[in-house]
């Protein structure tokens, strides 16, 4: 289209003139190497050390070209970065905001009701997490999962119900700092253009190698990082990595950040199915002891969590541990049985 023509202009303008000015600067030297050595005597060592000079002189000019084509997608880059930066919070922070609730923390989820536009999205959820508690969330597409995550990060507001940390009103508490207690692994995480470790200190940033290397076993990452070395480069959106493999990557950066309550949202998402299943087993073996909140729609190795809440059209239909679900009649059996023909 007529913008990505006119970037492509504008990055060949670039990319010429400083192939120009490498040209220019280039030639400049040519002409004073030349002008000094007809000054000088033709024998002496000036002239051999001009000499020397001007074919030195090409090495700093050639990587021109290349840096006038990096400082386009830098300023692009910096551009799409001031346009975020410009976006208006979704939630905006209490004006009087409470401290960051400390410890422990128990959550609790109580007739919650949230929109998006003029459409019910959770029509009055109620859950509660306590210390140590793992609590599955399952349900069709469109069910609402995602969007009491949303509102647990404080990224979407709440209409009418309460969120309360330890007693205290998330909606009180500033949406940094509930993001900060609750967060975890989305569906999609980005990798970044740099190396495997870096990748990793972005949760971490304060972390020693002992706390890398702790949150890639329990990742079931240290293969990986074994083979290819801690410093190998994973280039653009992680391309030199596999999917399952982008995922566990997602897992170590929330262990090695360990937030008080770990929110989970379709780890296993788009993978294959060894891929998924490996995935989950070892998911739910890292966040054993830890207060985990997992959306999913996969059910199996949910008898290890404390509580499956089932949930259709924004309402919560059934409640109880695997066993009891898979017991009773409703839409966590059918979709048992379903996933079970599949495997056979």
């Amino acid at each position: 289209d007529d913008r990505l023509a006119r970037l492509e202009r504008g990055q060949a303008r670039v990319h010429a003139t400083a192939l120009a000015a490498g040209v220019l600067v280039q030639g400049i030297t040519v002409v004073i190497v030349v002008a000094v050595a007809m000054a000088l005597d033709a024998g002496s060592i000036a002239t051999a050390v001009l000499a020397l000079m001007s074919l030195v002189s090409f090495e700093p000019v050639l990587p021109l070209a290349a840096a006038g084509e990096r400082l386009t997608g830098v300023l692009a880059a910096v551009r799409r970065l001031r346009e975020i930066e410009a976006v208006p919070p979704a939630v905006p922070a209490p004006a009087d905001p409470l401290p960051r609730p400390t410890g422990p923390l128990t959550v609790m989820v109580d007739d919650l009701v949230v929109r998006h536009g003029d459409r019910p999205a959770l029509g009055g959820v109620s859950l509660t997490l306590t210390p140590g508690k793992r609590v599955a969330v399952v349900g069709p597409s469109g069910a609402g999962k995602s969007t009491l995550l949303s509102a647990l990060m404080r990224t979407v507001d709440i209409v009418s119900g309460t969120i309360t940390v330890n007693g205290a009103d998330l909606r009180r508490i500033s949406p940094d700092d509930a993001r900060a207690m609750m967060t975890g692994l989305t569906q999609d995480p980005y990798v970044f253009q740099t190396t495997f470790r870096d990748n990793l200190r972005l949760a971490g940033p304060e972390a020693d190698d002992a706390d890398l290397d702790r949150a890639v076993r329990e990742a079931r990452l240290d293969a990986f990082a074994d083979r290819a070395g801690w410093d190998v480069q994973l280039g653009e959106d992680g391309r030199t990595l596999s999917g399952g493999q982008i995922q566990r990557l997602a897992l170590a950066r929330a262990l090695l950040y360990d937030p008080p309550v770990l929110l989970l949202d379709e780890p296993a998402e788009a993978l294959d199915e060894t891929t998924a299943d490996a995935l989950m087993a070892d998911l739910l073996d890292a966040t054993r002891g830890r207060t985990t909140l997992l959306v999913t729609h996969r059910l199996r190795g949910l008898e290890a969590v404390d509580e499956v809440v089932v949930l259709e059209d924004g309402l919560v239909v059934q409640r109880g541990t695997h066993a009891e679900l898979v017991a009773a009649d409703g839409y966590y059996r059918e979709l048992w049985d379903a996933e079970t023909m599949i495997r056979r």
